[in-house]
């Protein structure tokens, strides 16, 4: 039966890979791979680390062209620094990524970069023009379990570098331009974005094996962090409003994040 549902699953991706994907058959592809993702990674389960990230996370969405969407948001329960979106709206954040986000500007800043993904439909978008079926079949055989592909299995164990991941330089700079304009429009200080990317390239120079998941599916290089720059300065002011770079509620959160071990 197992088999079956796999075998049935990547014809699936092969007629999707020739046709146009709508809104609905997105989120139903998203919503079903997210049970499988659920499944299959170890997901934080505390309500209040789980509500926090919810909450951000919702909030930036809401600010998007697609705040129609049930719009999902999950923390892995996984060292590896890593985050990752589904199509339909479902975001995926490690707890290795959170580690490494020192400020709120900063989570906000990864979660809009992946919100920024699905906003402008990358995975669909790819999957339309059938350049992410061999990706489809690998997430199909990891989570079955009946196909012998150790690099997509690896992929999974690093928390999901593989899943609807491998953008394009240019998928990744239209990411970081919707963030940097959807975490602004939340009130929070964009300046999280290129200060995250910093901190990551400097771990990735001191020790790149504790990051590679991220980098993998992540091309990230220091013109990334110069285009965001370049945008968040071209920016007019915000009248009179203060943006967030952190709070104290933000704090709290990682600390109950750190006692869920």
């Amino acid at each position: 039966m197992t088999r079956r549902r796999a075998t049935l699953g990547l014809l699936s991706v092969a007629l999707l890979s020739s046709c146009t994907v709508g809104q609905d058959e997105e989120v139903r592809i998203g919503r079903e791979n997210a049970a499988q993702v659920n499944a299959q990674l170890r997901i934080v389960q505390d309500r209040a680390v789980a509500d926090y990230v919810q909450a951000i996370g919702r909030d930036l969405a809401n600010r998007t062209a697609r705040a129609d969407l049930d719009w999902r948001f999950f923390v892995v329960d996984d060292d590896a620094v890593n985050a990752f979106a589904l199509p339909g709206g479902f975001i995926y954040v490690n707890r290795g990524l959170i580690d490494r986000a020192d400020r709120l500007d900063e989570l906000a800043g990864a979660l809009g970069h992946e919100i920024g993904h699905v906003v402008r439909r990358h995975s669909v978008q790819q999957m339309q023009t059938g350049s992410r079926a061999n990706a489809a079949v690998s997430l199909t055989c990891s989570l079955t379990g009946w196909c012998d592909n150790t690099v997509a299995r690896a992929a999974i164990q690093v928390g999901g570098a593989a899943l609807f991941a491998r953008y394009s330089r240019q998928d990744e700079a239209e990411a970081d331009s919707e963030a940097v304009v959807i975490v602004r429009q939340a009130g929070i200080d964009p300046e999280g974005i290129p200060a995250l990317f910093e901190r990551l390239m400097q771990e990735r120079r001191d020790a790149p094996l504790t990051i590679e998941a991220y980098f993998a599916s992540h091309p990230l290089e220091e013109d990334r962090v110069r285009a965001t720059r370049r945008q968040i300065q071209a920016l007019s002011p915000v009248g009179g409003q203060r943006l967030v770079r952190d709070d104290p509620s933000y704090a709290a959160f990682r600390d109950r994040l750190a006692r869920t071990r």
